[in-house]
């Protein structure tokens, strides 16, 4: 009996010393990169009801709080202008734990699905373009760069924590960074010099419903819930468990900004999908409580779907939602895929997408003049002699070629669409006609599942796909 005693009181006593040690989230950790110059917010837990102290490297100041009935704690502190110089964050509820390496720099929440979580690595049979390049390189940008990827977390309910602890910049670590937020982080480090944090945040073959909650979802007739966590089909397909596993414990985390590429899962949904984007943006920014976080995301690429044209028509619900979203943009990828890609749904080129989605970060969000974020836009369309005369938006400086120009499509009022020839003329207007169409009413660029265009503003920005009918 008395060793039964002793027995039970040394379980009692080693489980109160395992939970008296700070407990931390994977997120805040060794390496992290802390956004500068606000008030950033830590998170843990520790013995219920206890004082925890938090001391940081950079001033020296000490916060405290108090942990609630469940341990539970949050406090704010205050971090300084970005530098390369590493930090250290100490915590203790009397037992020290201390994180080391951190940066203080910028911060971005990168999200979507395959092609924001294809990694530098690849996927099989999907290489990435210069992906050995970008890895042997990757220790040049160890001082600066440092990515948390997030463990594929699925959750029916709203989880507190989920795996996924930050790593420096190294060809060790590289290849499994996400290829788009490596070089969207490169070329943003390039120009702010200063260090950058990516949190990737992405899961293959999500929906845009998969990444909001059940409190949005129930209002939707075409969702089932009961799906969710079931083994009724593909669990990426399923709603909320992205958002239940994986966003939502990472919601504490102060970031500058969101990036998202996703929208192939979404193929054939495309009414609903541009107020869907609108409504998860939303809510995104009323959980993290930052104000209205930038919002930048990238237009699906062309791909032979073999399902009519449903691509299209889903790159025009993304487009369209720019107008619903406020602080938001699209960077549109129609130039970058090959010819051999019609049925590779993960294109290789990887960099231009990340760089594209810098170029609109500088732009609008840092305020950096003299950088070009987006490509011409379709504004307005006259018929003359048999050939339609475009006019545009954002190309006031004309355009990047004046023949062989590749895209373009024209119809009469049999609503028949030809290839179409299209050539410039010097007032920044595109000709398009068609021998086979002897009076135009309708014109469309890049406007099939897979039609790749060559035509981009005097900055190489490409022309968005668009439609002039709306048939």
């Amino acid at each position: 009996m008395r060793k039964y005693i002793l027995h039970t009181l040394l379980l009692a006593l080693l489980s109160t010393v395992t939970y008296a040690k700070i407990q931390l989230p994977d997120i805040i950790s060794d390496n992290m990169v802390l956004q500068q110059n606000t008030q950033v917010k830590l998170w843990g837990k520790a013995s219920p009801q206890s004082v925890v102290s938090i001391k940081s490297s950079w001033d020296e100041k000490t916060y405290t709080t108090r942990s609630n009935s469940n341990g539970q704690w949050i406090i704010s502190i205050s971090t300084p202008k970005a530098g390369y110089t590493p930090q250290s964050i100490s915590f203790s509820d009397g037992e020290a734990v201390t994180l080391n390496n951190i940066l203080i720099g910028e911060v971005w929440f990168c999200s979507g699905q395959s092609n924001m979580e294809m990694p530098l690595n690849g996927f099989p049979n999907c290489p990435v373009l210069d992906a050995n390049k970008s890895i042997a390189n990757a220790a040049q940008f160890r001082s600066g760069i440092r990515f948390a990827t997030i463990d594929k977390t699925p959750a029916v309910t709203p989880q507190e924590t989920c795996k996924g602890k930050w790593k420096e910049c190294i060809p060790e670590n590289a290849p499994w960074f996400s290829a788009t937020a490596f070089h969207f982080a490169t070329a943003l480090y390039k120009v702010l010099n200063v260090p950058i944090g990516i949190i990737n945040c992405s899961w293959g073959g999500s929906t845009v419903e998969g990444w909001l909650p059940e409190s949005v979802l129930k209002e939707y007739p075409d969702v089932d819930l009961k799906k969710a966590g079931s083994k009724d089909g593909a669990e990426y397909m399923q709603p909320m468990i992205m958002y239940n596993g994986m966003l939502k414990p990472l919601e504490n985390y102060t970031i500058k900004g969101f990036l998202w590429y996703q929208g192939e899962s979404n193929l054939g949904k495309h009414d609903t999908y541009a107020e869907r984007l609108a409504t998860m943006v939303k809510l995104w920014r009323k959980e993290w409580g930052l104000g209205e976080l930038p919002f930048y995301y990238v237009e699906i690429a062309p791909y032979e779907y073999g399902k009519g044209d449903l691509g299209a028509y889903l790159r025009e619900a993304q487009f369209k939602a720019q107008k619903l979203i406020p602080s938001s943009g699209m960077i549109s990828t129609n130039d970058l895929v090959e010819p051999y890609e019609a049925h590779n749904i993960h294109p290789r080129n990887k960099t231009a997408v990340g760089q594209r989605l810098c170029y609109m970060a500088l732009s609008r969000t840092y305020g950096i003049k003299g950088i070009s974020d987006h490509g011409p836009i379709y504004k307005s369309m006259e018929i003359k002699n048999n050939k339609a005369i475009l006019s545009f938006d954002n190309a006031k400086n004309g355009f990047s070629r004046m023949q062989d120009i590749k895209g373009f499509e024209i119809a009469g009022a049999d609503k028949i669409f030809y290839p179409a020839t299209a050539m410039l003329d010097w007032r920044q207007h595109i000709i398009v006609s068609s021998s086979k169409v002897s009076n135009p009413v309708a014109v469309r660029y890049g406007f099939r599942n897979f039609l790749p265009g060559n035509i981009y503003n005097n900055r190489e920005q490409p022309l968005y796909p668009f439609r002039t009918d709306q048939w």
